[in-house]
């Protein structure tokens, strides 16, 4: 993945084009395995920014519930 910090909408961007290009018999054998591998890390860090923005929002709405309930 690039150095600039990447976001999910740009993966799910990237994803969807490589996703496009196997659909659409583009890619060869060579770059159908990069283009594989370039996708599980893209899934990968997408699962992730999912992972924790879930946290986060149910950090914050069990927060809120402790509040109301004080």
């Amino acid at each position: 993945m690039a150095a600039k910090k990447e976001t999910y909408a740009e993966a799910i961007k990237r994803l969807e084009g490589i996703v496009a290009r196997i659909e659409s018999n583009e890619l060869d054998i060579d770059q159908l395995g990069e283009n594989l591998k370039e996708a599980q890390k893209l899934i990968a860090f997408c699962r992730d920014k999912l992972y924790k923005a879930d946290t986060e929002i149910k950090k914050m709405l069990n927060a809120d519930t402790e509040a109301e309930v004080k």
